[in-house]
């Protein structure tokens, strides 16, 4: 079966038609999914759909925006910028598809489509951004009347137009084509620099035969490892660079040497050896500052800080050194009461990183007589499910419904049909994909992503899929997956990101959901955290595993003193994350030089343990060298500061309160329709300080 339309462009202000290719509907990621909610097929799509699909699909973005440029008719809103916004949506579909698997259950040849995609890929992407007669087209549109244009409608056109302004259109044909070569070189360079990522946390791993040297672990660390260890055919115990495998042993082990060979491995990792990424980032920020001169910036970090609401290069650095400034030393504090410990504890001379988390633990254990082993029988992952999806209904009126009629892209992944059932309502919201267990072909950390957004056509809704995937503790034979305290409150964070995603309302996808600022975008997922600390909210399901007795009003008491314990310290990690991504971004001159350094002076008024020669975090710092990160990791902070300051509002009125959850969910429900700043002063009333997270983390 092909599909094909008749006519190249229209007359008026009607859409335009493209004469699209014969379109292979064998290819399920090409032909109409009849199935629930349009969901996609997982089980029909095989390794060799892809790259057919996305050479058809490519083609047909080309028909769609040539019907575009060649449309006759007068450029008007709907036959160009709306025109826009819609075509790709077939590509859309695949790209969604494809690179949220290469994230979650990758394989060595979606790499290698993944390497020969992508440059075909930035080249349509460039086709479209340089295009010239589609540049006068928007161009005239935003410099024509925008009468009868909604707020929304302005937004979709001034974004539009600067998206393409930012893209290179404005440039001589000549800075085009440097454009071009520069921007598939970088997206040639940052596929890379994940994948070289990926394998050197693959690559590395120490089995342990002993049983003396594990007798202390937990026995849920040990059948963790134990597990591993089988998986790759291995006796005894495994310990990987994966955060369910290298946090927990180096939290509870007390052997230094082997804490030591982990620490040095995962903080040199894709730092020299066969996955090296030193000469990638040079090549990476030197790429990223050609572009942003040819656009006329003086750095990066001023071409990107444009978009958000930072805004500027400076009030970033500001933000960040006024954070550090109120923090620093409380967290050099905190390490000098850790030492102190430590010592006492017959530990001879500093500790270094890889003790940190072992004393940290300890002292957390006697101070506050509190530790993972206590909290983890409360936190069976069947009833957090539970307890986040109850949060959910608390606030905003959400119920959950799981359908295994929906096709999962693995067997650990489970589907959710979402309703909003708040005011009497019984409606689809969203079809919801949890996927939890670390596995080899699913990248380490906890992100929620899209497979479709929202969006509405010709009064047609389309509501979002969304997709949850995480790291968390595996069951074993004989206990099931108890989350730590951690793992609970990052499951919130990236609940937040998905009621973001599930709540949102308008016409337009590319402004619906997560569609907002970088240092916007963390504001629901934080502000979410804060719940997992109230007593209210623990006392309605956190129950212990085997015997079904719910959390002890005791042990809830330990985890809100235990709160802040070592905040300060945690701040300024994370600050130094912002600091050095700035230091990179912010380069006027493209850099030669070897990482370590670099790195240690960027960080070096943040540094509170002691540097350890021969390490360096960047060569695996996936966020900004392969994310959408780059210059905008200060973006964390930024959240954790509105987070602080919108959640005084619900400790205020109360945290189920209903008026202030339904003015939340219209800021959830409105995503980057308008301005960051003025959604967020709609709901709390004035701009957020800084002072509020300070006062937040017990700070004075």
């Amino acid at each position: 079966m092909t599909f094909s339309a008749l006519v190249a462009g229209c007359a008026g202000d009607s859409m335009p038609v493209a004469v699209l290719p014969e379109i292979d509907t064998s290819n399920p990621l090409l032909a109409e999914w009849d199935t629930p909610y349009a969901t996609p097929p997982f089980d029909k799509i095989k390794i060799t759909d892809y790259e057919p699909a996305f050479e058809t699909a490519i083609a047909v973005s080309r028909a769609e925006i040539d019907a575009i440029v060649n449309n006759p008719a007068k450029p008007t809103f709907k036959n160009t910028i709306v025109a826009m916004e819609r075509q790709g949506a077939l590509l859309d579909r695949i790209a969604g598809i494809f690179y949220n698997l290469r994230e979650a259950d990758t394989s060595d040849e979606m790499d290698a489509i993944a390497l020969r995609i992508q440059p075909k890929m930035t080249e349509l992407s460039n086709d479209i951004a340089l295009n010239p007669q589609l540049f006068e087209r928007v161009k005239a549109v935003y410099e024509g009347s925008r009468r009868g244009l909604s707020d929304v409608d302005i937004k979709l056109l001034e974004d539009t137009y600067k998206s393409f302004s930012r893209s290179g259109a404005a440039l001589s044909d000549e800075d085009k084509e440097t454009y071009r070569k520069y921007t598939a070189e970088l997206s040639e360079a940052t596929l890379l620099f994940g994948q070289n990522s990926l394998s050197a946390t693959n690559d590395f791993a120490i089995n342990i035969t002993s049983a003396s040297k594990v007798a202390e672990l937990p026995d849920f660390v040990k059948e963790s490892l134990a597990a591993d260890a089988k998986a790759r055919g291995e006796k005894g115990w495994t310990v990987t660079l994966k955060a369910p495998s290298y946090v927990p042993f180096m939290t509870y082990s007390s052997q230094r040497d082997i804490k030591e060979q982990l620490y040095r491995a995962y903080n040199t990792r894709a730092l020299g050896g066969k996955f090296d990424n030193s000469e990638i980032i040079r090549n990476i920020t030197s790429l990223r500052l050609k572009i942003a001169n040819l656009l006329g910036y003086e750095t990066y970090a001023d071409y990107v800080l444009e978009e958000r609401m930072a805004e500027t290069a400076p009030a970033v650095n500001s933000f960040l050194a006024e954070l550090r400034d109120a923090t620093v030393e409380y967290a050099k504090k905190d390490y000098s009461v850790i030492n102190e410990y430590a010592a006492s504890k017959g530990h001879k001379g500093d500790v270094m990183p890889w003790d940190w988390a072992y004393y940290t633990e300890k002292y957390k254990s006697e101070k506050y007589s509190l530790d993972d082993e206590q909290v983890k029988p409360y936190l069976k992952l069947d009833n957090v499910i539970n307890g986040v999806f109850m949060l959910a209904e608390k606030l905003y009126g959400l119920k959950f419904v799981p359908n295994k009629d929906i096709a999962v892209y693995h067997p650990d992944v489970i589907a959710y049909e979402v309703y909003d059932a708040a005011e009497g309502k019984n409606e689809l919201l969203s079809i919801l994909y949890l996927d939890f267990f670390p596995r080899e072909s699913k990248r380490s950390g906890a992100w929620m992503t899209e497979f479709r957004g929202t969006k509405v056509i010709d009064g047609v809704e389309t509501r979002p899929l969304v997709s949850l995937v995480m790291n968390f503790t595996k069951p074993t034979e004989t206990t099931p997956s108890l989350l730590t305290f951690d793992e609970f409150t990052t499951f919130l964070h990236e609940f937040g990101h998905a009621l973001h995603g599930m709540l949102a309302k308008g016409e337009y996808e590319s402004m619906n959901g997560t569609n907002v600022y970088r240092d916007f975008v963390e504001l629901p997922s934080q502000i979410l955290e804060n719940w997992a600390v109230e007593k209210e909210y623990l006392d309605m399901w956190a129950v212990h595993y085997k015997t079904g007795e719910p959390i002890p009003a005791e042990l809830v008491k330990k985890i809100v003193d235990a709160k802040n314990y070592l905040a300060a310290y945690g701040n300024v990690r994370q600050l130094s994350f912002g600091i050095s991504d700035m230091a990179w971004h912010t380069l006027k001159q493209p850099y030669a030089g070897e990482v370590e350094p670099f790195e240690k002076e960027a960080m070096s008024s943040v540094q509170v343990t002691p540097w350890v020669d021969g390490t360096a975090m960047s060569p695996s710092f996936t966020h900004i060298f392969s994310g959408g990160y780059a210059a905008g990791y200060y973006g964390y902070k930024w959240a954790e500061v509105l987070a602080a300051d919108a959640f005084s509002l619900f400790k205020e009125k109360g945290i189920f309160d209903a008026a202030t959850a339904k003015s939340f969910r219209h800021l959830l429900e409105q995503g980057g329709q308008r301005h960051a700043m003025d959604i967020y002063v709609e709901f709390r009333g004035h701009k957020p300080e800084t002072k509020a997270l300070v006062e937040s983390m017990g700070l004075k």
